[in-house]
This record gives structure tokens, C-alpha cells and sequence, in this order.
């Protein structure tokens, strides 16, 4: 029988009481992104702050022309890793403010330089502006690694919506011939257009929702939304060919609505030759780690993510 994390379960109660009872309507993404960011907000003010780590903020030139904003973390020893990390919020909300925090942690404690991107929102600015921006921001740091950080290897990261974009970059680089790219950690990530339903005992646990997934989706693609001929930079479940992509982690609670196209993505990437680390995690939903970050299974779940950044 699937339960919720004993230590995760009294957060989630916590933050559904602090929501509006009434979820919004598919398509209402302005009141999404409103709640989205200040549940961020409210979750950065409390995080530890780890204020040594030395931050610059610069921007480069999307493939449109768009200043695309990036803010660098160095850790206070000479990282071996560079980290593109690109943050969630449905691909309608969130920013590299509210990622903060966590950019700050991934420094501190896995030692490595971190690269956020703050890319276009949707529905603003539709596909393909989020994924362009994340590939501008990779192949800037692929450029300037040696100059800047001699040795250092190169990998993207992100998580939720983020994940699905650090995916869909880490793709595009490949048919581009941008790289090396070290590796790709995707971290609950939004990987499929077409999930539309949940599985029934998993819905009650649910804090990304099938009616929060479709508002996303929609936003971002447009009319595109729904159509059976997406390019796989839009949505990388529709990928015909993972061959020759960089070694990947992924990570997902099993009460999360991404965790069956997450499981099918990293089963795609072993069958085409792609070295994986999948990790699946009983008893948690998304963002069970920006909710509870002192419970063991999100510790845990960092730890791994460590471990992996280190070992590249």
C-alpha cells in the first residue's frame, strides 16, 4: 500500500493549509505562478544561507539575441565541476532568486562552481525560449571552463520543470555538437507533455497536480500543445534517438506525477547505451526535498546527488 514519509507528511499538511483551498482553474497560470513563487519565497527565507560562497552575476546572448541572466557560485576551494542549474516552477513560474539558496548548498557542500540560469517564463516566452536560454548558458560555461576553471568538467543539472530543460539542453547540445557535457542531473523531472493522468493511488499525495502539469504544458507550447510531431527539445519523451548523451542521474519520489515518465526515460537512456543512476524514492512527492529538508529521505536524496557531483 503506498503512504506518504512520516516526516514528509506533516509539511505537505502544512503547506496545503496555507494554499488556496480551492485549486486553480487548467489554465489559470497566473494564480500558479503566484503561488508558486511565494511558497519559494516563504522556503528560501527559512533555508541556511551559507553566505561564504562567492557569487557574480553576468548575462550571455540566447539564440534569439535575448540577454539571458546567469549568476555563478564558487565555492571557496577550486571546484573540479561546473554545475548549469536550472531551476523549477512548472515552466510558468520561479527564478534564480528563489534558487538561491539552493545553488548556495550545492557549492558548500558538493564543492562545485554552479551556474543558475534564469531563463524566459512561459507564456511569455513560448518554446523554444527556455530551452534556448539553457543552451546558451551551457555552452558559454563549456567555453569558458578551461579559461576560468582549468581541468573542471561540465554538467547540467535541474530539477522539476528545470530537470525537463536540462534534459531537453543537454539534447539539443548533443545534435549541435556542444560540449562535452560531463553529465545530466535531472531531479523529478517534467519530461513529457502527454501525462495528463495520474494513477489513482498516487493522486491524493499529489503537489504538482495532472491540472497543474497541463497548465505548464500549455503555457509553454501553445498551440503546439497536443500536437503528436513536438521536436524532442520541446518535450525529450519524444526523443527517437537518447544515443551519445552524457552519463545521466535521475531521481523521483514514487508519489510524484513524473514518476513513471521518469522511470521510462532512464530506461530509454540505458537501451541506448547512456550509463544511469535512477533512483526512485518510496513514500515521497515533489519537491519532497525543498519541503523537508532536514527529513532523513531528503538528506539522503542530497547526499546521492553529492556523491554523484563528486564522482564526476
Amino acid at each position: 500500500m503506498l503512504d506518504i514519509d512520516d516526516e514528509l507528511a506533516g509539511v505537505i499538511s502544512a503547506i496545503d493549509s496555507a494554499v488556496p483551498p480551492t485549486p486553480p482553474a487548467v489554465g489559470d497560470w497566473k494564480a500558479r505562478r503566484a503561488t508558486i513563487d511565494a511558497l519559494f519565497d516563504g522556503l528560501s527565507i527559512s533555508a541556511a544561507r551559507h553566505d561564504e560562497i562567492e557569487r557574480v552575476d553576468f548575462a550571455v546572448s540566447s539564440a534569439d539575441g535575448c540577454a539571458v541572466p546567469l549568476r555563478l557560485y564558487k565555492p571557496a576551494t577550486v571546484p573540479n565541476v561546473l554545475v548549469v542549474y536550472v531551476h523549477g516552477g512548472g515552466l510558468i513560474a520561479g527564478n534564480i532568486d528563489l534558487y538561491d539558496h539552493v545553488c548556495r548548498r550545492y557549492a558548500a557542500e558538493a564543492g562545485v562552481a554552479v551556474v543558475a540560469v534564469d531563463y524566459r517564463l512561459a507564456p511569455e516566452s513560448r518554446f523554444p525560449a527556455a530551452v534556448e536560454d539553457c543552451v546558451a548558458a551551457a555552452e558559454w560555461t563549456i567555453a569558458h571552463a578551461r579559461e576560468r576553471v582549468p581541468g573542471a568538467r561540465v554538467a547540467i543539472m535541474g530539477d522539476s520543470a528545470g530537470g525537463g530543460l536540462a534534459a531537453a539542453a543537454a539534447l539539443t547540445c548533443r545534435d549541435r555538437e556542444i560540449g562535452p557535457l560531463a553529465a545530466q542531473i535531472l531531479i523529478y523531472p517534467m519530461l513529457d507533455d502527454r501525462t495528463a493522468h495520474a494513477d489513482p493511488r498516487v493522486e491524493p499525495f499529489l503537489t504538482w497536480s495532472v491540472a497543474d502539469n497541463i497548465t505548464g504544458w500549455q503555457a509553454y507550447l501553445g498551440e503546439m500543445y497536443g500536437s503528436g510531431d513536438l521536436p524532442a527539445s520541446a518535450s525529450v519523451a519524444r526523443a527517437r534517438s537518447l544515443e551519445d548523451l552524457p552519463s545521466a542521474y535521475l531521481e523521483v519520489g514514487q508519489l510524484d506525477l513524473f514518476c513513471a515518465e521518469a522511470v521510462t526515460y532512464a530506461t530509454r537512456l540505458m537501451e541506448h547505451g547512456v550509463p544511469v543512476q535512477l533512483s526512485v524514492r518510496p513514500g515521497v512527492s515533489h519537491n519532497f526535498d525543498q519541503f523537508a529538508p532536514e527529513a532523513l529521505v531528503a538528506r539522503d536524496a542530497f547526499a546521492d546527488r553529492v556523491t554523484f557531483l563528486r564522482r564526476l
